[in-house]
């Protein structure tokens, strides 16, 4: 096993290639990065909150791919690009069958999560989606929510956005503006409380029946959303 020296110019700069190697990096990103390009545009471009499970895989193999074949010296361009060109005709595939079959649909993007209903967070959908009840309170407050008694449904899509419907006449709710896990938790009066975590309306001290929480907090009339 050959002895690293620390700081050795030589190594960390070129390594043990010779100086042309860095030439023949220029030509091997002229050939990938064309070829690549093209490819993508045939594939058609989504933002990456929107990619589904399969194309985010097409972004991992894809940069595998293209990062080995532009640096990589034992690594041969044509049998890359046809790496490059199978990964992506095989995406393509899968988006078809995605469009046509709605099995297929559900098993790979899979299909949206009620949320939150009527100004109450749901846990079992937050749990089957691994979301956390003050997690989902702060994607609703993005989205200009201020009390949960103004939500009659909140759905979250397989793209992973968060889809908001609003109450036609806003009820009492869990205030999330400020965040609750901010604001001044004290408890002025005993005839309007909810669950400080899922917003259940409970005058009882018992623990929540949604979500198992044993703090509540002063509901609030919720303003309208929109």
């Amino acid at each position: 096993m050959d002895t690293i020296i620390p700081f050795e110019w030589q190594r960390m700069l070129i390594g043990d290639e010779p100086p042309l190697f860095l030439l023949e990096i220029v030509f091997r990103i002229a050939i990938i990065w064309p070829w690549t390009m093209l490819l993508l545009r045939w594939v058609g471009g989504r933002s990456l909150s929107q990619l589904s499970l399969v194309e985010f895989l097409l972004v991992i193999a894809l940069g595998s791919a293209v990062g080995d074949s532009m640096l990589a010296p034992d690594v041969p361009l044509l049998p890359a690009m046809l790496v490059i060109l199978t990964v992506i005709v095989l995406d393509k595939v899968v988006n078809l069958a995605i469009r046509r079959f709605d099995t297929a649909k559900k098993v790979i993007d899979g299909r949206p999560t009620e949320v939150l209903r009527n100004g109450v967070i749901l846990s079992a959908g937050l749990q089957s989606r691994q979301l956390g009840n003050l997690e989902l309170m702060e994607l609703l407050r993005l989205k200009g929510v201020e009390n949960l008694g103004s939500i009659a449904r909140a759905y979250l899509e397989p793209s992973g956005q968060l889809s908001v419907f609003p109450l036609d006449t806003p009820g009492l709710g869990l205030a999330i503006v400020p965040p609750v896990e901010c604001a001044d938790n004290a408890v002025t009066g005993t005839s309007n409380l909810c669950c400080s975590s899922c917003g259940t309306m409970s005058k009882e001290e018992r623990a929540c029946t949604e979500c198992g929480s044993e703090t509540r907090l002063n509901a609030v009339l919720a303003p309208a959303w929109r």
